[in-house]
């Protein structure tokens, strides 16, 4: 199955998806002086106790509203240069700019830290993936801890409690992927109103501890973004997954970006294919936002 990575828009969804790309461009020095609030809950798996970090959008007192999880990839919630200091301060700025990208689209959204409460606040260099320890395991632990965050957002008064989406980059998207089987850890018999309402997946390792080797079936949708020149994860195996997922009837759709990397959306990253990786942010962007948008507020 072709894939092609940009289609064409028409009408007033264009201007939708302009004003999107603009509304993150912006996000950075509209926002980024205003620091989400920290708070902990607890994870599905019954013993950690998480942190989260929580960026508001404006709204009237008392007025509920949609909501994101988000889950970091293997380098951690923090920017590299945090330098020991693990807080609201020291974000990457991608998770800052999404979050800010969020809240400016009305959702209150919230950034899991999974590895800073299990004694891995600084994350894992690239190709570190043999080494790293049981309990952050993306497919049996990780979409615990994304379902912790969803019982968390059902206590606030201000999230409408089955409007809530779930995204994920690199092992974070790996964790969401798991996070939507039909027979995800932390949820029975999951439904698009009992779980989450869908899902975005950026540059997720598919392989997945080979648990979906015939496909995985989502039981809400997924979209699914990755650079054909990725350096750590591998885009066929990701074809594969996508493909045998649809076979199986799965709402799963894999948007490829010609030669664009690994974190081809992260504003602190200067990899390879520089061009590619900008015009890969400048289409995944947009999309995200009209998926969150048509499944979360209508």
């Amino acid at each position: 199955m072709r894939l092609p990575p940009f289609p064409k828009w028409s009408g007033c969804l264009t201007a939708t998806l302009l004003f999107a790309a603009f509304t993150f461009a912006t996000a950075t020095t509209a926002q980024m002086s205003s620091l989400p609030d920290r708070i902990t809950f607890s994870s599905a798996d019954g013993r950690t106790t998480l942190v989260g970090y929580v960026f508001k959008p404006e709204r009237p007192p008392g007025e509920q509203g949609p909501a994101v999880v988000m889950m970091h990839g293997r380098a951690g919630a923090y920017s590299t240069l945090a330098n020991g200091n693990y807080t609201a301060a020291t974000l990457s700025k991608r998770h800052q700019e999404w979050g800010h990208l969020w809240a400016q689209q009305g959702y209150l959204a919230i950034l899991v830290d999974g590895f800073g409460p299990r004694g891995y606040p600084q994350g894992f260099g690239r190709f570190s993936y043999e080494q790293r320890p049981e309990e952050l395991d993306e497919v049996t632990i990780r979409p615990l801890d994304a379902y912790g965050a969803l019982a968390y957002l059902r206590t606030r008064g201000d999230v409408v409690s089955d409007r809530i989406g779930l995204q994920g980059w690199s092992n974070g998207g790996s964790a969401a992927l798991a996070a939507m089987s039909v027979t995800a850890p932390g949820i029975t018999s999951p439904t698009s109103t009992k779980g989450f309402r869908g899902a975005l997946a950026f540059y997720p390792a598919c392989g997945l501890k080979g648990q979906f080797n015939d496909g995985l079936v989502p039981y809400a949708p997924v979209r699914v973004f990755q650079g054909s020149a990725d350096e750590e994860v591998s885009p066929g195996r990701c074809a594969e997954l996508v493909n045998k997922s649809r076979a199986r009837g799965g709402d799963i759709e894999l948007t490829l970006y010609p030669g664009a990397s690994h974190d081809f959306d992260d504003p602190g990253e200067r990899r390879q294919g520089v061009e590619a990786n900008a015009a890969a942010k400048k289409d995944a962007i947009p999309r995200a936002v009209q998926f969150f948008a048509t499944l979360l507020t209508k």
